[in-house]
C-alpha cells in the first residue's frame, strides 16, 4: 500500500478553530554528536504550496535543498537555532524545545496556532498540538523538517571544510564509523557536544575538561 504523503487536514482543522495561521515545528540534529540542533517554523500559503513536499527524510538533499528554497520563497518562514554549549547546558531535550521557541518566534507574524512535530510541544504561551509522526502526515511540519535539515546539513558541510577528517560532509556529525574514529584518533573539536558520552569518553582520553 503506497504512503499517501502529508496534507492539510491538521492546518484547515486548527485554521478553522483557532481564526488564523497555523505553523508547522520541525527540528534536525537531536542525535549527531556534533554540531547545533536547527529547528524550523513554517506558515504555507495555501495559494503557493511546493509540489513534493513530504518528510525530509524520505528526500534526497537534491530535492530538499529545491524544496528549501521553493518554501522560503513562498511560504513564512523562522529558524531557531540551538548551540552545542546550550545543547552541553541543557541537554538536548530542552535545547530541541528552545530551538523550536525560537523558530516560532523568528516568524514574521505570530501564528493562531502552532502544530510540532513529536509527541510533546515546548513551554510556550501559544495554543498547540504535538503530532506524533507529524512530518509525514502535516504538509506545514514535512515543510519546516526540510527547511530545518537543509539548513543543518548546510552548516554541517561549511564545519566539515574547517575540521577535515570527522566526516560530516556524508555524515552531518551522527555517529558513523568514520566519526567516531576520528574522535578516537584526533579528538573532540569545539563543535562536538560534551555531554554525549562517545564525545565525553574522547574528552577524558585526550584530557580535555567535561561538560560541565
Amino acid at each position: 500500500m503506497l504512503r499517501s504523503g502529508p496534507d492539510l487536514k491538521f492546518e484547515r482543522k486548527y485554521g478553522k478553530l483557532h481564526g488564523g495561521p497555523v505553523a508547522g515545528v520541525d527540528e534536525a540534529g537531536r542525535g549527531p554528536l556534533a554540531g547545533p540542533v536547527v529547528a524550523a517554523a513554517v506558515v504555507l500559503d495555501p495559494k503557493c504550496i511546493p509540489e513534493g513536499i513530504d518528510d525530509s527524510k524520505a528526500l534526497t538533499a537534491g530535492k530538499r535543498e529545491r524544496l528549501c528554497a521553493e518554501i522560503l520563497a513562498c511560504a513564512k518562514v523562522g529558524i531557531g537555532i540551538c548551540s552545542v554549549e546550550e545543547i552541553d547546558t541543557l541537554n538536548i531535550f530542552w535545547a530541541t524545545m528552545l530551538a523550536m521557541t525560537r523558530a516560532v518566534a523568528a516568524l514574521d507574524l505570530p501564528p493562531a496556532f502552532v502544530l510540532v512535530d513529536g509527541n510533546r510541544c515546548p513551554d510556550w504561551s501559544h495554543q498547540s498540538h504535538a503530532v506524533v509522526g507529524g512530518d509525514a502526515l502535516c504538509l506545514s511540519i514535512a515543510a519546516a523538517s526540510i527547511v530545518a535539515k537543509h539548513n543543518r546539513d548546510s552548516m554541517m558541510i561549511a564545519l566539515d571544510a574547517l575540521h577535515p577528517g570527522y566526516g560530516w560532509a556524508s555524515n552531518k556529525g551522527y555517529g558513523a564509523k568514520v566519526h567516531q574514529e576520528a574522535l578516537r584518533s584526533l579528538g573532540p573539536t569545539p563543535h562536538h557536544r560534551k555531554s554525549f558520552a562517545p564525545v565525553a569518553q574522547a574528552h577524558f582520553d585526550f584530557g580535555m575538561p567535561a561538560a560541565e
